[in-house]
């Protein structure tokens, strides 16, 4: 924050045309209501995220976006910044112990962001999809029967172990993680609709987090703006019909 105890316009750097990991910033920065500048899409276009890429021109360089600037800080890795921010704009709880248990959360959700994404690119992230379609619906059979139902399962239990407080991943109020699993149910559901229509059932309480987090009202409204991308066959969700087959 500055001296006055304004906060300061945020700068985030991520890709211009995906909501990619860069969403679950986003997420946190609307609903903290604070200002921010999403820097690829402006008329700088992709120019400050290949200078912020020159390794060499810093002590602490990022090895990719999404990256934050908060003044003089420069922070890089989803969970990091969302650490940052919970802590910040009152995203996290105060406790130690507590803002332990909403990295461990963030984390795995990172991995099964980083696991849907290798469904679609299962050989290599420098190969088009077509080049791997056939490892691909292979990879993806699996991480619809088994993974998806063991992440979203584990969560489920995490909210049935907080049941009575709200309704809340990780606290009596929202934070940081509630967002997050948002965006994953989300992301899932554009990539993979049929499964998620046949296992939704089952996570009755993630499912409920998904909608409270659409209806509070700055990410509803965010949702409704030209801010929020839709998902698109670039980003991290991505929607093939031949991976969504009910096999």
């Amino acid at each position: 924050m500055t001296s006055g105890g304004r906060v300061e316009r945020y700068i985030l750097y991520y890709w211009p045309t995906i909501q990619g990991r860069g969403e679950f910033v986003r997420l946190a920065l609307e609903e903290a209501g604070v200002p921010y500048e999403d820097v690829a899409r402006g008329r700088q276009g992709m120019g400050p995220i290949e200078q912020l890429l020159d390794w060499e021109q810093a002590l602490h360089p990022p090895f990719a976006p999404p990256v934050l600037r908060a003044g003089e800080l420069l922070i890089g890795q989803t969970a990091n910044i969302l650490q940052f921010l919970g802590a910040r704009h009152g995203l996290a709880p105060r406790a130690l112990e507590a803002r332990l248990w909403c990295n461990q959360l963030q984390l795995t959700i990172a991995d099964a962001v980083a696991e849907a994404h290798d469904a679609h690119h299962p050989i290599s992230v420098n190969s088009y999809y077509e080049d791997q379609k056939k490892a691909a619906i292979a990879r993806t059979r699996d991480f619809r029967n088994h993974r998806i139902p063991k992440f979203l399962g584990y969560f489920e239990q995490v909210l049935e172990n907080n049941a009575g407080r709200g309704g809340w991943a990780a606290s009596s109020k929202l934070t940081y993680v509630d967002l997050s699993m948002f965006q994953l149910v989300a992301g899932l559901r554009y990539a993979y609709p049929n499964t998620m229509k046949r296992l939704q059932r089952h996570w009755p309480r993630l499912i409920a987090l998904h909608d409270m987090v659409a209806a509070r009202p700055r990410i509803a409204a965010y949702l409704k703006s030209k801010r929020r991308m839709p998902f698109n066959e670039d980003g991290i969700f991505r929607h093939y019909i031949e991976l969504d087959e009910q096999v």
